[in-house]
């Protein structure tokens, strides 16, 4: 629709305000003083502030056509005092006019894989019904992406968004958030608002107003004189400055009230002259308030029906719908249009959709009118309204704004359609209207038998938004009397997740316990004793963990991987196995039965958390590339639906930890970086945030970045507490070890004792899931070596059990730290020899450099040179900085020279990595290779050492990793 006002005089006194539009447009252009393409395109954000009247309106729509004249792409809104509630009002307005011309195909073809996610934010399909819907972050994110492509491909692009403080919350939080972005994008955002109206939880638009320290162009009242010659063009240039002043003054210089009155006194043949003050207040007093309504009613009943009908219906609405709810004919309401207009209430514009539709002059005016309307009236008319819009297909989700405002009374189809919309506005990514939505059915009230589905509808939209209100509403559901079976487990599993969701873990495990008693099917028992398991297994107070592991171990052994239950079941027991550190192969053969027959990272009744431990579990056992494998596919499945919150927070994070075990610690970094940024954006000391938070400190002292590891550390007060729900890595062990890399042996001593008892208790004794023991044996020979070999000597027997090369490989590391040189080089050499043999790269890397100092220390340097060499080509590819200073510092002590580095690419095998690895993965072992490629057995073992880091896997997984 065209901008409201004309454009036909220049607007008075706001000659600065329209040279920072025109210098914001002529730079997003890229003009400068010397011409086009003198300039680079510069985006940014302008905004203006002034109360109801001051011009604003006026102003953003001169910046509009400007904008269009000058060859811009505008994209326009405004928000609407009835619209607040209804969900991205203003996207759709933004965004629609681009697409709404397009065929379906062509539609698709644009929004390209965003299309699910954004087209029913968009309004540009209707709503399906889905197994999942996309959280915000995930509608914001596409939306970002709808926004980019087409600034770049349209540009330059200038966004105006009018009556900023009463655009819905979807669409504000999307822009706010974009906003930083248009600098880069090299588009201009042109943003007014009444600063006074602006709603409380509306932080991200104050903020935007102010950006950057800079206040927002504020509109002042026009002067005595600008006021004069608005008042002489319209009444004549006779009119005297007696009569003008006074103007000013009943106006307050306030541009919409100077022009209504002006233009009314025109059409009443006001003379201008001081004798006419008098009228000139009768007049002003019918320009707002209760004098423009006694006018309004001054036009005739059904006149005053068609406003009043507008009022409630809000912008843009086809006039056939208004004088439905207005009960007018079709020639009754063209009269009423005529005269509305004639008034200068409201006028008639065309729509998109080539429709004509009704808008007010002005808001003020549409405020009024709407807050004149007698109680009684304005609740039935909204009621009237939410049924033509059903009728005429607008759909349920233009008509519950409406049926919000009727008055309960059990009727069932209010009911009906407030679920419906609830289930459009979750389709869509909004899940605060659906909420809004679901408790306004619930007061209706719904009938008996429908009640506790509302409930569990209405305490699953408020999961993730505010569990301990969803742990009221779906307790009370369960309490209702007409509950059937299917819907009863539904909602003990969605509140066994809340209650887990607030950290009452041992809570969800008895409630399930508690509701598998009264279960009728056996496969309902082993599904509710699967959930069981699982929040147990994460539980930081479970009193009796060997038990549970001794239970889950045998159920796990009549199970088949039949269906989604007994999976996720054989899934929690590899997890167990590895936890306790079983062998290796133990846990293995359990995650590949829970694997076959597949797993979903998106079904909201089961999680994504067993997915994500047996994929964890597997890099415990040195098969990192097949972890990797199963998060892209986590990513790929949450990102498909829209999912960008904090289940992608953990996603990113537990991938970034299968790099950091691998030794790719830049790429582990990057990748933990932005699952914290992501958990950052949800909330804070949430678990996501906890993965990440410890993830990132140990990969940091890793790359040998303490600095930055402390900074982490204060940022998000890591030593101020710990979570009741079990993380990975444990955070009270990373404060361990950074209290370890500060130097600080004694509370670093005390921290790691700590997480030794209490894992203890809880039979973990994998050193692959939590290395406490060995940072304690570090920590132990500062001060007393001998319980510091004793330490370390269980945490190699620990790992030896377990049997993964790489955990043997770093507990034998460890374990030469804490002995004398001639010892300590046995014992690096068998570390090196497990450590060849599996894809810890990092772990290998520090294990040569360890050997070769070792050697040095006993006479051996040249086999130290070999291996501080290689230690320290390997130390520089994983990005572990100190490391392989580290190793220069020792070959330059020993009078050698840094010699080139050799690169390769990072995940591609040579001719001879390929050829090893083949053979390895027949069976053959290291001697037998070497004869097959006529080369000596140490060529062998670095050869399948590559091998092993750029596919990740160690020598069991080679065959599935070469496809063979």
């Amino acid at each position: 629709m065209e901008p409201r006002g004309g454009a036909d005089k220049p607007l008075l006194e706001r000659e600065s305000e329209l040279l920072a539009i025109r210098r914001a447009v002529d730079d997003v252009r890229g003009v400068s003083d010397q011409g086009a393409g003198a300039a680079t395109r510069r985006g940014g954000v302008l905004t203006f502030a002034g109360s109801a009247g001051i011009g604003k309106t006026t102003l953003l729509g001169e910046a509009r056509r400007y904008a269009v004249d000058h060859g811009c792409t505008v994209l326009f809104a405004r928000g609407g005092e009835q619209e607040r509630q209804v969900p991205f009002h203003v996207m759709r307005q933004l965004i629609q006019p681009t697409f709404a011309a397009m065929a379906e195909e062509d539609r698709r073809a644009a929004l390209g894989n965003w299309y699910a996610i954004v087209a029913p934010a968009l309004g540009l399909t209707a709503a399906r019904k889905r197994p999942t819907a996309p959280d915000p972050q995930g509608v914001r994110d596409g939306l970002d992406w709808v926004v980019t492509q087409l600034t770049v491909r349209s540009a330059p692009v200038v966004l105006i968004l009018d009556d900023a403080h009463w655009a819905d919350a979807e669409s504000l939080a999307w822009l706010t958030a974009f906003a930083a972005r248009a600098e880069e994008l090299a588009m201009l955002i042109m943003v007014a608002c009444r600063p006074d109206e602006i709603p409380t939880d509306a932080a991200g638009l104050r903020n935007l107003m102010g950006r950057r320290g800079t206040r927002p162009h504020e509109l002042a009242p026009l002067t005595t004189s600008a006021v004069a010659q608005i008042v002489r063009d319209a009444l004549g240039s006779s009119a005297d400055d007696v009569f003008c002043r006074e103007c000013w003054a009943i106006t307050g210089g306030n541009p919409f009230e100077v022009v209504e009155l002006a233009m009314k006194g025109r059409d009443r043949g006001v003379k201008p002259h001081q004798d006419n003050i008098a009228q000139l207040r009768d007049l002003a007093s019918a320009v707002k308030g209760s004098g423009l309504i006694e006018r309004l009613e001054q036009l005739g009943t059904s006149t005053v029906r068609f406003a009043w009908a507008a009022a409630v219906l809000g912008t843009a609405v086809p006039t056939h719908i208004v004088g439905s709810v207005a009960a007018l004919g079709e020639a009754q309401a063209a009269d009423a249009i005529e005269q509305l207009r004639a008034a200068r209430i409201l006028t008639v514009l065309t729509s998109l959709r080539r429709k004509e539709v009704v808008e007010f002059f002005h808001p003020l005016i549409a405020t009024a009118v709407y807050r004149s309307i007698p109680p009684g009236v304005r609740v039935a008319m909204h009621g009237m309204a939410a049924q033509a819009l059903i009728d005429d297909g607008h759909g349920t989700s233009a008509a519950a704004r409406h049926l919000l405002e009727m008055h309960p009374e059990g009727d069932p189809w209010v009911v009906q359609q407030l679920r419906q919309a609830a289930r459009d506005s979750f389709a869509a990514g909004a899940p605060d209207a659906a909420r809004r939505y679901l408790a306004r059915a619930l007061r209706e009230p719904p009938e008996a038998e429908d009640r506790a589905e509302v409930l569990f509808e209405l305490g699953s939209a408020n999961l993730l938004h505010d569990p301990v209100t969803t742990i009221n509403q779906l307790r009370t559901a369960l309490e209702e009397p007409q509950i059937a079976q299917g819907l009863r487990e539904s909602i003990t599993y969605r509140l066994a997740q809340a209650l887990a969701h607030t950290g009452q873990l041992a809570e969800a495990a008895g409630l399930l316990a508690d509701e598998a008693k009264h279960a009728t099917s056996s496969r309902t028992r082993l599904r509710m004793q699967a959930e069981q398991f699982k929040w147990n297994a994460v539980r930081v107070d479970e009193e009796n963990s060997p038990a549970r592991s001794r239970l889950l171990a045998q159920f796990a052994k009549r199970l088949a991987g039949r269906g989604l239950a007994e999976r996720h079941i054989l899934g929690l027991r590899a997890w167990d196995a590895a936890m306790r550190g079983e062998p290796v192969a133990t846990s293995l053969d359990f995650a590949e039965q829970a694997l076959n027959g597949g797993m979903s990272w998106t079904d909201q009744d089961f999680g994504f958390e067993v997915p994500a431990v047996i994929a964890v579990t597997l890099m415990y056992c040195d098969q990192p590339g097949r972890a990797e494998e199963l998060f892209n596919e986590g990513i790929i499945d949450f990102e498909s639906k829209g999912w960008r919150g904090a289940h992608l927070s953990f996603v990113y994070t537990l991938l970034g930890y299968v790099r950091y075990r691998r030794g790719r610690l830049a790429e582990a970094e990057d990748f933990v970086r932005n699952g914290l940024e992501i958990a950052n954006r949800i909330g804070h000391d949430i678990p996501a945030q906890w993965y990440a938070i410890g993830t990132l400190i140990e990969t940091l002292l890793a790359r040998g970045h303490l600095a930055q590891a402390e900074k982490v550390a204060r940022t998000y007060r890591l030593a101020d507490g710990f979570p009741r729900a079990i993380v990975y890595p444990d955070p009270q062990a990373v404060w361990g070890r950074l209290l370890l890399a500060q130097g600080r042996i004694e509370e670093a001593e005390q921290e790691l004792a700590a997480v030794g008892r209490r894992l203890d208790l809880r039979g973990t004794r994998n050193p692959s899931w939590s290395p406490w023991q060995l940072d304690l044996a570090l920590a132990q020979a500062t001060h007393n070596p001998e319980l510091a070999r004793a330490t370390a000597a269980e945490a190699v027997a620990r790992a030896r059990a377990f049997g993964a090369p790489s955990v043997i490989g770093q507990a034998l590391r460890v374990a030469a730290a804490t002995t004398d040189p001639v010892q300590a080089t046995v014992l690096l050499q068998e570390a090196v020899s497990h450590l060849e043999q599996s894809p810890a790269a990092y772990e290998f890397a520090h294990a040569l450099i360890d050997h070769g100092t070792a050697l040095q220390t006993i006479g051996d340097p040249h086999r130290a040179a070999q291996q501080l060499y290689r230690g320290m080509e390997s130390a520089v590819a994983c990005g572990a900085d100190a490391l392989a200073d580290r190793a220069r510092s020792q070959l330059a002590s020993a009078g050698l020279r840094p010699r080139r580095l050799h690169t390769s690419e990072q995940d591609t095998l040579t001719v001879a990595e390929h050829a090893a690895a083949r053979h390895a993965a027949l069976g053959l072992d290291n001697a037998a290779i070497a004869k097959e490629l006529h080369v000596e057995v140490p060529a062998v073992s670095e050869l399948l050492s590559a091998v092993f880091t750029k596919l990740g896997t160690d020598r069991v997984g080679l065959r599935r990793a070469l496809g063979m």
